[in-house]
């Protein structure tokens, strides 16, 4: 039977009121926001009250026959956003339990009207009902005096056979429990999607994306759980996927999602963990913080998925996790600012801007070290070889930021990658050897790291454990470690038909991938097929704007080719470059091994030495340098730099 069918009715549960006539769901005083189809599902349950509600009865009540929806997706939705409103554990459900496969019951005690209502499946006739349910000033539910009176005996048999039932069920459950057929498999893995900026104003966007990095960042130092790291979750934002299709695509196994509203200084915070394989919710937490409290309120979310997860936490990693102090909401922001634009950053002029947010944040609190290693990065790019300022300056200011942030804050290990990349570029291998480590035994799960330490190896001509790391750094971190990534040492190792898949897989997903299309390029060249090359090194010096270190990629490919005179015009074109700006040398070095001029190789090569430059760092195992190898010019240089 469905209870209060054809009149409007007021439903008590737990402490919640839900009022058909007035379409309001109250905790206590306070209404709760529920949207149409959610606060539809709750009425279908609650008038259904201890029935098996099923998935298609949900359907029908709340999008008819007429409208088309993806159904399972839609109802997964609805059903999760009911129980984050109550609060409810799917794992220990107060409210609404799933029956697997079929559908919902609503389990809990329920009064309608002030009166106490049975479940429609015991099979009581109305003069078999038990006698009301009073509620006593405590708000439990007691029974009235006509239930006090002695019962029986046909009930009393009646009710011992009832509990008999009810132990035998116990006993039946504890024994399928430890049987374990129905434990839940145990959390190894977990992605934080991005964010949703609830706040209304499309210019908050960077305080949702920091604190799904916050989130991240702290939860990446649990060494016994896998997290998918900042960029690969940000590569999921405004993604189409079901949550078991993201939870596959990243191979974990609970997914972490929410939103951030902002209204002035203070901030809420809705978190959520689903189960990757079921798309099952079993724990949701909203958290209302003023903006200069923000970081206690990441570490309050993050201690409560780790309890959530039952992750097994060391004294350090609970420290860190629970590491919190008050910041300025000035001093924030100009974080988040700095950071939005860096990581959406692809021209100089915004890693500028992205330089000028950190530098205010740092003016405003000195002591705030987040913000150095976001000024050490952003500088570092700069003085990468695709940006094509000049180096030096560049790296004195990282150098500066990253040994300050460590200054401040020596377990960051955000800090401990910028100061090993620095370390890496000054060919200082043993320190940037240590700082990898350390940077990898603070937080596990950075793939930056791993990536970085892969490097290191490659550049000492360690090219199966460079492979083996850079493999784990794909697992912790798939968009920014990717197929480019291996297949550059895969192209150091010589397996040019490996580095090529790799290559072609990144291109299958994203076809303007700037290093892929090169060094594809240069595969295809060294391999002996440069007509195929040349169309890719094309498109790849449209992306980047005429990027020098890929016009010197087109002219080794050209000059392959047999097209001499192309070639010389795009060396042409590198001098005048150079006559007015700065063009790194080794864009000189790889044209001119490009062109047989093995004389001019050499005198580019001490420039690129005088100026430290990144092809250096691959001087023991890059293939284009081969034709040089036999020179002892060669090997002193490869003991200079401190790899011979």
């Amino acid at each position: 039977m469905r209870l209060g069918a054809g009149t409007a009715q007021v439903f008590h549960f737990g402490d919640f009121t839900l009022d058909q006539s007035r379409y309001r769901l109250q905790r206590g005083e306070r209404i709760l926001r529920l949207e149409r189809q959610p606060m539809e599902l709750l009425f279908l349950l609650v008038e259904r009250r201890g029935e098996l509600v099923t998935r298609e009865e949900v359907a029908d009540r709340l999008w008819g026959t007429t409208v088309f929806v993806d159904i399972d997706q839609s109802i997964n939705t609805a059903v999760r956003k009911v129980r984050l409103v109550l609060r409810d554990d799917p794992d220990k459900p107060r409210f609404i339990e799933t029956v697997v496969g079929k559908g919902y019951r609503f389990a809990a005690p329920l009064m309608v009207n002030g009166e106490a209502t049975v479940s429609a499946t015991t099979g009581l006739s109305a003069t078999q009902q038990p006698a009301p349910l009073s509620q006593n000033a405590m708000g439990a539910v007691a029974p009235t005096e006509q239930t006090r009176k002695r019962p029986s005996v046909l009930r009393l048999l009646a009710s011992a056979a009832a509990v008999l039932a009810i132990l035998a069920s116990g006993w039946l459950a504890i024994g399928v429990r430890r049987g374990g057929s129905a434990a839940q498999p145990a959390i190894k893995s977990l992605a934080v999607l991005p964010l949703k900026n609830l706040s209304g104003d499309p210019a908050q966007e960077y305080l949702a994306d920091g604190m799904t990095e916050a989130l991240i960042s702290r939860l990446s130092g649990i060494h016994t759980l896998r997290v998918i790291s900042r960029t690969s979750a940000m590569g999921l934002k405004d993604t189409k996927l079901s949550l078991p299709e993201i939870a596959k695509t990243l191979q974990v196994d609970a997914v972490v999602e929410g939103s951030v509203i902002r209204q002035g200084n203070r901030v809420r915070v809705t978190a959520q963990l689903i189960r990757g394989s079921s798309d099952q919710h079993f724990w949701s937490e909203v958290y209302d913080r003023e903006l200069a409290d923000v970081l206690a309120l990441q570490s309050d979310v993050s201690q409560a998925i780790a309890r959530k997860i039952e992750v097994t936490l060391t004294g350090k990693e609970r420290e860190r996790l629970a590491a919190a102090h008050a910041i300025a909401p000035e001093v924030y922001e100009s974080y988040l600012k700095g950071h939005f634009e860096f990581y959406y950053a692809s021209t100089e002029a915004s890693f500028e801007r992205s330089i000028a947010y950190f530098a205010e944040a740092i003016k405003k609190d000195p002591s705030f070290a987040p913000a150095y290693v976001g000024l050490g990065n952003a500088h570092m790019e700069l003085a990468s070889l695709s940006i094509g300022t000049p180096p030096e300056k560049e790296r004195a200011e990282a150098v500066s930021a990253a040994r300050t942030a460590l200054q401040l804050d020596p377990d960051l290990a955000e800090a401990h990658v910028l100061l090993a990349d620095i370390y890496e570029g000054q060919w200082r291998w043993a320190e940037a050897e240590t700082e990898y480590r350390r940077a990898i035994e603070l937080n596990p799960n950075d793939g930056d790291a791993h990536a970085g330490l892969a490097t290191w190896f490659l550049s000492h001509g360690r090219t199966e454990e460079a492979l083996a790391l850079m493999r784990r750094g794909r697992e912790l971190d798939p968009v920014s470690v990717h197929g480019t990534d291996v297949g550059g040492i895969l192209l150091c190792s010589r397996r040019y038909d490996d580095a090529i898949r790799e290559y072609r897989n990144v291109l299958a997903f994203k076809p303007d991938a700037l290093g892929a299309l090169s060094q594809l390029g240069m595969t295809l060249t060294l391999k002996g097929q440069p007509e195929q090359a040349i169309p890719l090194l094309e498109k790849a010096l449209s992306v980047s704007a005429r990027s020098p270190d890929i016009v010197a990629a087109l002219i080794v490919a050209d000059s392959h080719a047999g097209r001499r005179s192309d070639a010389l015009r795009l060396l042409a074109e590198l001098k005048r470059r150079k006559q007015s700006g700065y063009v790194p040398a080794g864009a000189f070095v790889t044209a001119y091994i490009g062109l047989g001029d093995n004389e001019q190789a050499f005198d580019w090569l001490e420039q690129a030495y005088k100026e430290r430059c990144n092809l250096l760092e691959l001087i023991q195992v890059y293939p284009l340098l081969d034709p040089l190898r036999g020179d002892p010019r060669f090997a002193d240089l490869v003991h200079r730099v401190g790899l011979g």
